[in-house]
């Protein structure tokens, strides 16, 4: 009776790793995708390492570099009103175009999954935008000194 408990364990753990892995590769996967494509790459490359991470030392060591780059890349995000600007209206366009997808079934591809991927992806990009906004260039209120892009620790 003990073998079959600690069996079931062993089993269990084999499951989560190989679910961890398949997750954070698929995390990877896209991040590096979206490095090419609009998107947050970068973001998703780091979940994934982060995911991966739970399991293979390899990819704990590369969290900090792509952390630090993830960093600065939001950094330079909203570095300029132009960058703000610009971010904000594709934002706005991926939710517009979403909702054309899902009311104009003659649309390529027209449906509901494509038209609510356009939608979650416009509000991510815009949710992102927000907390980059927030992070690095809203000033403090007291020195009027804006937030720089700290070392992870």
């Amino acid at each position: 009776m003990a073998q079959d408990h600690h069996g079931n364990k062993k089993q269990d753990g084999l499951a989560r790793r190989i679910l961890v892995t398949v997750a954070g590769l698929a995390l990877c996967v896209a991040g590096v995708g979206l490095l090419i494509l609009p998107g947050p790459g970068l973001l998703l490359l780091l979940a994934g390492l982060v995911l991966l991470a739970n399991e293979y030392p390899w990819a704990r060591r590369m969290t900090a570099p792509v952390r630090r780059q993830a960093m600065r890349s939001a950094a330079q995000s909203v570095a300029s009103t132009w960058r703000i600007s610009a971010t904000a209206l594709c934002g706005l366009a991926l939710v517009a175009a979403g909702i054309a997808w899902i009311l104009v079934s003659a649309l390529p591809f027209g449906g509901v999954a494509t038209g609510s991927s356009l939608i979650v992806s416009g509000i991510v990009l815009l949710a992102l935008l927000i907390y980059s906004y927030r992070r690095f260039r809203q000033s403090d209120g007291i020195t009027g000194t804006r937030a720089t892009v700290s070392e992870p620790s």
